[in-house]
């Protein structure tokens, strides 16, 4: 009996399998990126340019457009009442593990920090002011705020400023004000989607700019980082969510099939599938058909199997290794029993690599210690994981003295001449007359 979900499965074997391949990047591509002329793209040019001339008017506007809730300028900061209340009435199990996961990401990002370092020639200094995006569309998101904010805290970044859009009850989720609190941040804007990182961008009347901007988001947030970036840093293009899963026959189909799922329901998500077996194709086809109707999201999930996901099968693991680094993914697990280190080696391109039948994505998400804010749509070419250092600025520290200056003079010279830059020249020449 024919599935709604017999199409994703690919074989190389196929007619047309390399144009399959290529719509599915097509698909995630444009679920990333505003494409061309696309009216979204209109839009999102217009909100930035209201915010950036109107300031808290316009977030007001937006937010009550796009969030249903009216909120005024004065209404647009939380309290730092109402956050220490979310934490105070946070269950107290949960808080422990909250704490255990920013001890894990704290202590890792420690390690990894490269802004200790001492060298006469280079300067590391913190940036002073950060904006961290926390979705809270589909899911509230406590563990984004650990995952943006504890790496900016061990780079020495002294002010760090949250928003999140107010999707609970007009608010943001007491979790996410919960893990901000213990953090020690108090500047949390109850605002969202580009119109807040307009807001972090150009500053409004209640609302000073930030420096950088970092975390992940849907499309919105992302291209509206991609707009602003020049008035501000930004980390990278951070969503929506994928996973490309590296499997042999020593993988679970199962557990295959269950961390697909786990991206698809971030809804948008992608989970993909790279084999060299049909076999455990077949099988995780079949176990995601089951195991896709047991969901709380079950529809949504669906929906993003059948529009970004597939099970692709290649003739040997050398082409599945090809096409994962073209494809570079967000997270890539590798389930290939004891191959997994060998091929997680010849990875170039990838946010995390998540090796092993016992490392699924949520792992990251949550615990290990780095961040889960990861490039997405195939920047992992260029764009690197949030870490730490992200949060540092390098400058050159050069000092001659005369002697030194002398030595060098000539060869100073020449280059500049070579240059037609005779003022340059004459800035060394100039030094040497006296």
């Amino acid at each position: 009996m024919k599935n709604e979900l017999d199409h994703i499965l690919i074989s190389s074997n196929s007619p047309h399998w390399h144009q399959k391949l290529r719509e599915l990047h097509e698909a995630l591509f444009k679920a990333t990126y505003f494409i061309g002329e696309d009216e979204r793209h209109k839009s999102l040019m217009h909100i930035l340019d209201e915010v950036r001339t109107r300031g808290d008017t316009a977030v007001q506007e937006f937010t009550k457009e796009f969030d249903d809730v009216l909120l005024l300028p004065q209404q647009f900061k939380i309290s730092k009442d109402d956050l220490e209340k979310a934490h105070k009435e946070i269950d107290s199990g949960l808080l422990v593990s909250l704490k255990q996961a920013i001890d894990n990401v704290r202590k890792y990002q420690s390690e990894i920090f490269i802004g200790n370092i001492e060298h006469p020639q280079i300067k590391y200094t913190a940036v002073e002011r950060v904006g961290v995006c926390v979705p809270g569309a589909s899911a509230p998101l406590p563990s984004t705020v650990i995952m943006t904010a504890v790496p900016a805290q061990v780079a020495g970044v002294e002010q760090i400023v949250v928003v999140s859009p107010p999707r609970y009850k007009g608010t943001i989720h007491p979790v996410i004000l919960a893990v901000c609190f213990e953090l020690g941040i108090n500047e949390v804007y109850r605002i969202g989607g580009a119109q807040a990182v307009a807001a972090l961008a150009y500053g409004t009347q209640t609302i000073t700019p930030v420096n950088k901007i970092v975390g992940p988001g849907n499309q919105w947030v992302q291209m509206a980082k991609k707009e602003v970036l020049g008035y501000v840093g930004i980390d990278s293009i951070a969503g929506p969510s994928e996973v490309l899963i590296i499997a042999n026959n020593k993988a679970n189909p199962a557990w295959v099939a269950a961390d697909m799922l786990s991206q698809a329901e971030h809804d948008p998500g992608s989970a993909v599938v790279f084999t060299d077996s049909q076999t455990l194709a077949q099988h995780v086809l079949n176990e995601l058909i089951k195991q896709v109707k047991q969901l709380n999201r079950c529809q949504r999930a669906l929906e993003c199997l059948k529009k970004f996901s597939g099970i692709v099968v290649f003739d040997n693991i050398n082409d599945v290794i090809k096409h994962a680094n073209d494809f570079a993914s967000e997270h890539l697990e590798i389930q290939c029993g004891g191959q997994s280190r060998e091929i997680a080696d010849q990875i170039k391109n990838a946010g995390a690599i998540f090796i092993g039948d016992y490392t699924p994505v949520a792992v990251g998400d949550y615990w290990a210690g780095p961040s889960h804010t990861l490039p997405t749509g195939q920047t992992a070419k260029f764009f690197s994981a949030l870490s730490s250092n992200d949060f540092i600025k390098s400058t050159s520290i050069i000092e001659y003295d005369r002697k030194k200056l002398t030595q060098s003079a000539d060869d100073i010279i020449r280059l500049a001449e070579t240059e037609g830059l005779d003022a340059h020249a004459n800035s060394i020449k100039i030094r040497q007359q006296h």
